[in-house]
């Protein structure tokens, strides 16, 4: 599948050292007002080559549209856009043709597809998320006009762990450093950590905390396409991506559930809970709470290190990889997980109007 979405889809295409990434938009709303400024700030914030602690290919990333878009207002027709790469090497990985890297797609692929392209990873490659970027910058949009804002940030770094709930914390700080915390003084101990990292040749994961405000009750399904679980479903579908929760999460399994159950107050004409461990969803639908969630990123598996492999004749072969590469994917993903999440909400706030009372 290479399609996400029920009535707001986007369809990616390209690959990591093609001529470009690129996608469809179809199901957008005619006459949302289009801010190209905001789209390319949003790539700006997943583009290499931005600080010193994510890779150095330098790309401009600059979006270019084709087609639904008229005036600067969306035309309810399909948007078609792409970005033309720029600074790919694809010699780095000639060496790489006919061997497997560790906890890569190398081997997968050719057992699916029995073929591959080796260059940077190609269609696996984390690349192809500027498709997913610009149409969440479009979701972003929509969602702007009903008060929907989405934020995401670094939580964690290998161990260095940000202890402090969202509530407590400024998210206008986010973009105030190169690691995307809120907190600075953990900013500053994540960004040690990365550089530790790089040094080494090696690679660090760690947690992105996604908070979503302003979503009214109503908004999901609630047997299949859970709100929640469409959530987990885009997040887990991420390059590097291996865990999902939301609301109280694992931590909410040591509650009982006298500590656990969110209590019902009245709200002027409405109702809302004292606490909010179910992470503003219950039974699959928005309660009109926050909506906040944990996305767990593994280390990046290219290691600028000799590893001992196996090639396509099952022959133990040792690489030393060449390339530019991350040591730490969390900064650049921020506005990946920010997508992701707008992907979602954007669809189940158009399905609420097909089924609004």
């Amino acid at each position: 599948m290479n399609t996400f979405g029920r009535i707001f889809r986007l369809t990616s295409f390209g690959e990591s050292h093609g001529k470009g990434i690129g996608g469809v938009i179809d199901g957008c709303p005619a006459g949302i007002a289009i801010d190209h400024d905001f789209i390319q700030q949003e790539l700006a914030r997943r583009k290499p080559g931005q600080s010193k602690i994510t890779t150095q290919r330098q790309e401009p990333d600059q979006v270019e549209f084709f087609s639904g878009i008229f005036e600067g207002k969306s035309q309810g027709t399909p948007i078609g856009f792409a970005v033309w790469n720029k600074d790919q090497h694809s010699n780095d990985y000639n060496d790489l043709k006919s061997v497997f890297r560790p906890s890569h797609a190398d081997y997968t692929y050719l057992q699916k597809y029995g073929t591959r392209d080796h260059r940077g990873g190609g269609r696996s490659s984390a690349r192809e998320t500027i498709a997913r970027v610009v149409a969440g910058a479009v979701g972003k949009l929509i969602l702007r006009e009903v008060g929907v804002k989405i934020q995401a940030y670094v939580s964690q770094v290998g161990e260095v762990e940000l202890d402090k709930p969202y509530q407590e914390l400024d998210l206008s700080a986010t973009e105030n450093n190169i690691v995307r915390c809120p907190d600075q003084e953990t900013a500053d101990r994540m960004i040690a950590r990365i550089e530790a990292a790089g040094r080494n040749h090696d690679t660090v994961g760690g947690v992105i905390t996604g908070v979503i405000t302003g979503v009214p009750a109503g908004w999901g399904e609630p047997v299949f396409n859970k709100l929640h679980a469409s959530l987990g479903f885009a997040m887990l579908g991420i390059n590097a991506v291996k865990g999902f929760e939301y609301g109280s999460g694992f931590a909410g399994t040591r509650l009982s559930g006298s500590e656990h159950n969110d209590i019902f107050v009245p709200d002027g004409s409405g109702v809302r809970t004292v606490t909010n461990h179910s992470g503003g969803i219950q039974g699959g639908i928005s309660n009109g709470e926050d909506i906040y969630f944990r996305v767990a990123f593994k280390p990046i598996a290219t290691l600028l290190k000799e590893q001992q492999t196996v090639d396509q004749d099952r022959n133990i072969v040792s690489i030393n990889p060449k390339g530019r590469h991350d040591p730490c994917v969390l900064p650049r993903a921020v506005p990946i997980v920010e997508a992701m999440a707008a992907l979602v909400l954007t669809d189940f706030y158009l399905m609420s109007k097909l089924y609004s009372r």
